[in-house]
């Protein structure tokens, strides 16, 4: 088996820090990460907020709207460049 640098050194911290051999240290830290309880799944909650109670938008018209200020600012652009 080989351990990536960084794996090693963590392994060697824990050696001098609990003063195990690498083998305990090593088995230790594999059979911690394979016993640890996961924690369970946290599922996408979207917030959302009230628009009031009175809308005089309509939100299936807003690409149109989106198009036609777009449209018109250009047209003011081109406009100043005379």
């Amino acid at each position: 088996m080989t351990l990536d640098p960084d794996v090693e050194s963590l392994i060697r911290t824990a050696m001098k820090q609990r003063g195990q051999s690498f083998k305990e240290a090593l088995n230790s830290a594999i059979r911690l990460g394979l016993t640890k309880s996961r924690p369970g799944k946290r599922y996408f909650v979207q917030q959302t907020f009230a628009l009031g109670t009175e809308q005089n938008f309509r939100w299936d018209k807003a690409l149109a709207l989106a198009e036609t200020l777009e449209d018109e600012e250009l047209t003011r652009k081109l406009s100043l460049r005379k």
